[in-house]
């Protein structure tokens, strides 16, 4: 367990080597954390839910528990999250410290106490919830960088376990194919002995109906043509919240390519748009209009999962370091979809409403706050993206945001 615990920890770390101090502080908007945060917190979850088990257990920084509890009620007041860019101190290097010595602790843990099934849940959720946060920072730096006139980019990633590999397949835009769902009882929800979290659970049965499902992601050329055709002008595609978004946000295409749709801004800075790559940072209400002007609708979340779960967890993730959503396969648009970018790349809105399952149960305590209590006016994505670590993801998983997110 430490072993692994320690590999993720380490990422994390790597991930921001590219980074100055003053980048990690910076909050771009309030759904945005800075690194500095996001590398504290997760070690405060270590602290908090793992050496905290120990009655006799006193915070190695009780002033900073409220600075990077994140929204654990139980676990006692938190600092505001739209204030986390306005903490100068602790300083980034005291962070660093601070990770090291929690570290430290759960290394000694781990070495004298028998791993207890509850002892080993709890770690594995903090490993896997690190993972999350993994993700977020980099999807939050995009966002702080993005806003920057300098345009600053970050470095290609060095990290231990490989280099970063060439592009995934041949830069073709090829024709969209569909994969038939067979109508019927299916059983969907997490099986098996490894991880899930809660809201994956428990596997129950479902009714799908007759369906297609296409073979790859939809591209940005395919995008290109929605918006050439006036698809952020056409109210008639839009729901009337997605509408109001589009007006009052002067949406005009997704977040982060240029006015005149050639570039697109990346963790390398600007770069020429890939009209073969999946298009990503559109919302759910810019997903669910691209899918009424294409005559189809989005997916269900079980309609996903029943065709995804066959597949092997494979494509484009964190570890080949591209950070960017990378070109279908030739063969992902085959009839068995095999290689048809499931999993990786982009996080595939569904639409499917955030709801509990029948006979969900949260986990006890203070980490039953992990998910359940979100379970309104969200919808799930699956599949990851391009930042997820490959080793969280599988078919079960969900992911949730609000219909107007798009960073």
């Amino acid at each position: 367990m430490w072993l692994a615990l320690r590999d993720v920890r380490q990422t994390t770390l790597q991930l921001v080597q590219g980074l100055a101090p003053e980048d990690t502080v910076v909050q771009s908007m309030a759904d945005v954390s800075p690194s500095k945060w996001h590398l504290a917190h997760t070690t405060w979850f270590f602290e908090q839910f793992v050496l905290g088990r120990d009655p006799s257990y006193r915070p190695l920084h009780p002033n900073w528990m409220v600075l990077f509890n994140s929204y654990y009620q139980s676990a006692g007041p938190m600092h505001a999250r739209a204030a986390r860019g306005l903490l100068s101190r602790p300083t980034l290097a005291e962070i660093i410290g601070y990770r090291q010595q929690v570290d430290e602790r759960l290394a000694a843990l781990l070495a004298c106490e028998s791993l207890d099934a509850e002892l080993a849940a709890i770690l594995t959720l903090g490993l896997h919830h690190e993972q999350q946060h993994q993700e977020l920072i980099l999807t939050d730096i995009k966002h702080v960088f993005s806003i920057n006139p300098l345009r600053p980019a970050l470095l290609p990633p060095v990290l231990s376990r490989r280099p970063p590999q060439a592009p995934i397949g041949a830069r073709v835009n090829r024709p969209q194919r569909w994969l038939d769902g067979s109508p019927g009882v299916v059983q969907i929800g997490h099986q098996g002995s490894g991880f899930a979290f809660d809201c994956e659970t428990p596997r129950h049965a479902v009714l799908l109906h007759p369906h297609r499902v296409a073979a790859r992601p939809v591209s940005n050329a395919d995008y290109q043509q929605f918006i050439a055709d006036g698809g952020y002008r056409d109210h008639r595609l839009w729901m009337a919240e997605g509408w109001d978004q589009v007006q009052r946000q002067a949406w005009l295409h997704p977040l982060y390519w240029s006015d005149d749709g050639q570039s697109e801004f990346s963790l390398r800075g600007d770069i020429d748009l890939q009209p073969d790559a999946p298009v990503c940072h559109v919302s759910f209400f810019e997903a669910d209009a691209f899918a009424r002007w294409a005559g189809a609708r989005l997916p269900r979340e079980e309609e996903w999962e029943h065709l995804a779960e066959p597949q092997a967890v494979q494509g484009n993730f964190q570890e080949q370091g591209h950070w960017h959503p990378q070109p279908a396969t030739p063969d992902a648009s085959s009839d068995s979809g095999a290689a048809g970018q499931w999993f990786g790349d982009v996080w595939e809105w569904t639409s499917s409403p955030y709801v509990n399952y029948p006979g969900f149960r949260p986990l006890p305590g203070a980490l039953g706050e992990y998910n359940g209590k979100f379970m309104c006016g969200q919808w799930v994505l699956r599949g990851g993206s391009c930042v997820s670590p490959q080793s969280h993801l599988r078919a079960s998983y969900r992911n949730f945001f609000y219909p107007a997110d798009r960073w």
